[in-house]
């Protein structure tokens, strides 16, 4: 669905028609999206959006309706609705390629534009970068815990609304999460559907075998049967091997059982050994009920026997301890060739100021090693002393022999994309591949070793020297 151009905040309209009352719309601007710290406590973050960020700016444009609501407001004079009535983004964008793993305080996306078009974007492009980053992040950290197993994503029913529905599945998916329960977003975007069937087919039957024989009957080679509607171990399973031997003795066989409630660690434990037993070890054990990361990595840990995990709510609403949101923001760090910061007591929070090149370098062997932000005109190399941008004080010399390049590149120009769109698979690969290069126990859940993000030595200067100016403004 195309995002309405008054997918925005008011502010972002009031300041544009404060710009343009003031000759400031045209004045050529510099804004990068970044995010301060890693969501979830983790070690790494997977960048996603970018595709329907950009599918936003090029498509940008306000409808006669939009006019008439803004008009209604009586905020707006008549002058501005007409410059809004043309309205197109018309700037520049550098982004790293999508799936691609990312830190705190790296530029995301840099945007260059006039001032007014620069401005307008900023809410729609958190909305979009902030949410799909994050289900991403959290998808990759589930699809890591669950190892060999498959992943599913079925959060359709908890995700916040439609359209938060449509980018989990799609997000989630980059994230290594390669199927979905939603029609919708199977359509949309070319994802593998899956699903059983709810307690209320059970319950609508007059028993659970019969129950069981009716869904075998009707998709006999697409059989999935949950088995907790009644006792698990006592007659669910019992009732499904009963329907798996019949099947077979129809050409047939049960692709799998699910279990949605209990310990699931030990019911799939003796499941695996009754379906065994019975004869039936291809049968797959499909697991649900309020999954992530951490419940996934105690059910291995216990020795569960789970081939895939059905993670619905706690993906799709990002739940967890640091999760809930990115905080990722959109700050102004060039206007009319000038660098600019935001100044803050807290150093954390201040910005990096002026246009910026993002690097990654790796070895030989391609582990990536550390990333370091320098001005344009600049290059890290081998002995330099760059500096952590939260703490000046600590610093790090640049090893020799590295591999050294240009995450991003320029994706948009004079509003126009610059490269087709990738399928999801590729960008899932992108994402797989990347952390797979990352250093020893990036990946961990809990107290993840801390990938190195620098400042080069102008960088810092620059900083510094913004700093030392804005601080002696005199005041009134």
């Amino acid at each position: 669905m195309k995002p309405s151009a008054l997918l925005t905040d008011l502010y972002q309209l009031t300041m544009l028609a404060g710009y343009r009352r003031e000759g400031l719309a045209e004045r050529p601007a510099v804004f990068d999206l970044f995010f301060r710290d890693l969501p979830y406590g983790g070690g790494y973050a997977v960048f996603a959006g970018l595709g329907p960020a950009l599918d936003y700016l090029a498509e940008l444009s306000f409808s006669e309706d939009d006019l008439g609501y803004l008009a209604s407001l009586q905020l707006f004079d008549e002058a501005f609705l007409a410059y809004l009535r043309d309205f197109r983004f018309r700037g520049r964008v550098l982004a790293p390629p999508e799936g691609s793993i990312v830190f705190p305080h790296e530029p995301l996306l840099t945007v260059e534009a006039g001032l007014a078009e620069a401005q307008l974007v900023e809410t729609a492009l958190l909305n979009i970068i902030n949410f799909q980053t994050l289900v991403a992040t959290k998808a990759a950290r589930v699809s890591l815990a669950a190892g060999e197993s498959t992943v599913l994503e079925f959060g359709l029913r908890r995700a916040q609304g439609p359209d938060g529905a449509l980018s989990v599945a799609r997000a989630a998916c980059i994230g290594g999460v390669g199927s979905t329960s939603n029609v919708l977003a199977g359509k949309q975007f070319g994802l593998p559907i899956r699903g059983t069937h709810a307690h209320s087919w059970i319950m609508a039957f007059d028993d659970e075998l019969s129950a069981f024989r009716a869904y075998a009957e009707a998709f006999p080679d697409n059989c999935v049967l949950l088995v907790d509607t009644c006792d698990t171990l006592g007659s669910g399973l019992p009732n499904a091997i009963r329907v798996a031997g019949e099947l077979r003795a129809r050409g047939h066989e049960l692709l799998g059982i699910r279990l949605d409630s209990g310990d699931l660690a030990w019911l799939s434990r003796q499941a695996r050994r009754m379906l065994d037993e019975a004869g039936f070890p291809e049968v797959r054990i499909v697991a649900s009920n309020e999954l992530d990361e951490e419940v996934i990595h105690a059910i291995r840990d216990e020795g569960g026997c789970i081939d895939i995990y059905g993670v619905g709510t706690r993906l799709a609403t990002c739940a967890g301890k640091g999760g809930g949101a990115l905080g990722g923001v959109y700050k102004l760090v060039e206007i009319d060739g000038r660098p600019k910061m935001k100044l803050t007591a807290d150093i954390t929070k201040a910005t990096l100021p002026g246009r910026k090149i993002l690097w990654r370098l790796s070895t030989a062997e391609g582990r990536h090693v550390q990333d370091v932000l320098t001005r344009p005109g600049e290059k890290p190399t081998a002995g330099t002393t760059v500096f952590d941008p939260t703490n000046p004080a600590r610093t790090r010399t640049l090893e020799p022999d590295l591999t050294i390049r240009d995450l991003r590149q320029t994706v948009m120009n004079n509003g126009q994309k610059l490269l087709p769109t990738e399928p999801l698979a590729r960008l899932a690969e992108r994402c797989r591949t990347g952390l797979l290069a990352l250093p020893s126990g990036t990946l961990r859940t809990t107290n993840p070793h801390r990938y190195k993000v620098s400042i080069s030595p102008d960088l810092h200067a620059l900083r510094n020297r913004l700093r030392t100016a804005m601080e002696h403004i005199p005041g009134d």
